[in-house]
């Protein structure tokens, strides 16, 4: 009996794996099924999150208009796409020159997107720029440089593209937006406030349009990483705001946040929270125990920690 118990765990295991990867593959092409021949428009293509959407999708079939500041590395992109497309599977990307923090031009830019193809089914606003340092250092002109990109450019882009989805009757806008649109952390006001803003305003936008079968989803990552950072090895510091930190800054990988991007897509999912337990312990701490929060927050900004950020 304990020989047949022995042999039976790793074959259970086994089985078990098996049925997991089955799943997340059927998942996968399904996925990929739902945004066949969708028009999807994907905004700051080619930083290392639009270049993984832009895959995915352009895999799954979709018409793609990728949207970006610099034509070469649109371009770049537009390359590395179609060296490995099937071309009877997959739609030519459309590329459109786009800089949010522009927002002058933002208007102009949405009546080119709309002639690409005529319409937009799927709109992923995944532009972001930030900034970190004390707040009475940190410039007006900045700080409204952060609000334009972060909140202004998105808002008039999807306020440009949603009566088009309105007289459809179908579509779905996706805010790729970030933790801190839930909580602030030191040294981020600017970026902390455009993150808030632009999740007040999309969580609002989803009770007006849904009469209408437009779809509203929010996906709020921590920091996303690059694709060469990782965790260091060692021994965790002994503080909890060096630890919590830490957990936070390291963030989620561009590849992760892609497919639950897509995973959003399909399920037409409202909102997601991708992060590690810590900082999704901080959101609810923040709103159950606000004074504790406060307090390890303080601790944080006593210490004078220095915390690495991309960008």
């Amino acid at each position: 009996m304990g020989v047949t118990a022995v042999l039976m765990l790793p074959l259970l295991l086994l089985g078990i794996s098996g049925l997991l990867f089955i799943y997340q593959e059927v998942s996968r092409l399904w996925s990929q099924s739902v945004v066949q021949n969708k028009v999807v428009v994907i905004t700051d293509a080619i930083s290392g999150l639009g270049k993984e959407c832009a895959r995915v999708f352009h895999t799954g079939g979709a018409r793609l208009v990728l949207c970006g500041k610099n034509w070469e590395r649109l371009q770049s992109l537009y390359d590395a796409l179609i060296s490995v497309a099937d071309p009877s599977k997959t739609f030519t990307p459309k590329l459109v020159l786009l800089d949010l923090s522009d927002i002058s031009c933002v208007q102009d830019v949405a009546k080119e997107v709309l002639d690409c193809y005529g319409c937009v089914d799927i709109l992923i606003n995944n532009a972001s720029v930030k900034v970190k340092g004390p707040a009475h250092k940190i410039s007006l002109e900045l700080d409204k440089k952060i609000m334009d990109a972060n909140y202004f450019g998105p808002i008039i882009l999807t306020k440009a593209l949603l009566p088009d989805m309105i007289s459809r009757r179908t579509g779905q806008i996706v805010l790729v937006n970030n933790i801190q649109g839930k909580l602030g952390i030191p040294f981020r006001t600017a970026y902390a406030a455009s993150k808030h803003a632009a999740l007040g305003f999309f969580d609002c936008l989803r009770a007006e349009v849904e009469e209408y079968d437009v779809v509203v989803s929010t996906v709020s990552p921590t920091f996303i990483r690059s694709y060469h950072v990782d965790p260091g090895q060692g021994n965790w510091e002994a503080s909890i705001w060096k630890f919590f930190f830490r957990k936070l800054t390291y963030g989620t990988h561009p590849v992760d946040v892609a497919e639950e991007v897509m995973r959003t897509v399909r399920r037409k999912k409202q909102e997601v929270c991708l992060a590690n337990p810590i900082p999704k312990a901080a959101v609810y701490i923040r709103t159950l125990f606000p004074e504790l929060f406060f307090a390890v927050v303080a601790c944080g900004v006593k210490e004078k920690l220095s915390v690495p950020e991309e960008g």
